[in-house]
């Protein structure tokens, strides 16, 4: 074994409803113990998300509402993950960012402590990006052979970016060629999302809140039966759009799918 292991290290995989750690919810956990003598012991999961998956993320891991449909509630399992994870450095690829934030945030819902303040993390994306740079010079330098003289010139950035995508285009016979494709790809839209971030989502032709203690609660209810909730979002820092979307619900005109 090339890494030299203090203590048994945890590598950890969550294939979840979406990307974002501080809403999206766990529908699978593959987790891989691997002591410093190279024992190995592994646990895995599918879970019940107690909400639908969206399309675009069953595309992704293959896990559909039916799947886990019969599975255990991450507050079920998360005295046992706990336990798995005791006095272990935790691994993976791109954990630093999604996967621990977004399992703190199921172990909180759970109501089980959960800390990362005495364990390392290692993340083979960090060290991945690191190593191999993934800036536009690189870009340029590995689709297109050529230095970039005047990086960070922004004609000869933008002049760069373009020969970049059209060598991207002649590379993979595979990737879409229209724009509108295109952005398909870079700029993946939730269809349920109200706003960008996805803090108000839509729950068949309700809007509903999408995150903290009120997840879950129409806009309708909200304006019926806390509408001070409502008055506090408008004091924090919320994008516009949302604001926009609270300040009508609040006079009782709600948004319309």
């Amino acid at each position: 074994m090339l890494v030299q292991l203090e203590r048994p290290v945890v590598v950890l995989d969550l294939e979840t409803t979406g990307t974002n750690p501080r809403f999206d919810r766990v529908v699978e956990i593959a987790a891989l113990k691997i002591g410093p003598d190279g024992r190995r012991e592994s646990l895995q999961f599918r879970v019940n998300p107690e909400r639908p998956i969206p399309p675009e993320a069953s595309a992704v891991h293959g896990i559909t509402d039916s799947d886990v449909a019969q599975a255990p509630r991450f507050r079920e399992i998360a005295a046992q993950v706990l336990r798995f994870l005791e006095d272990c450095d935790l691994a993976g690829f791109g954990i630093v960012r999604f996967d621990v934030p977004l399992l703190g945030q199921e172990f909180q819902r759970a109501g089980v402590e959960f800390s990362t303040r005495e364990r390392r993390l290692i993340d083979a994306q960090r060290i991945f990006h690191l190593r191999e740079p993934r800036t536009l010079a690189a870009a340029l330098r590995f689709y297109c052979g050529k230095a970039h003289e005047d990086a960070h010139s922004a004609a000869a950035d933008a002049e760069a970016a373009w020969e970049v995508l059209e060598a991207q285009c002649g590379r993979y016979p595979d990737l879409p060629r229209t724009i509108v494709e295109l952005d398909r790809i870079c700029n993946p839209r939730d269809p349920d999302a109200l706003d960008e971030e996805g803090k108000l989502r839509w729950r068949d032709d309700e809007a509903i809140v999408a995150f903290g203690q009120k997840s879950g609660m129409t806009l309708r209810e909200l304006a019926a039966k806390e509408p001070g909730y409502l008055r506090w979002m408008l004091n924090k820092d919320f994008s516009p759009e949302v604001k926009d979307i609270i300040s009508n619900a609040i006079e009782g005109k709600f948004p319309e799918r």
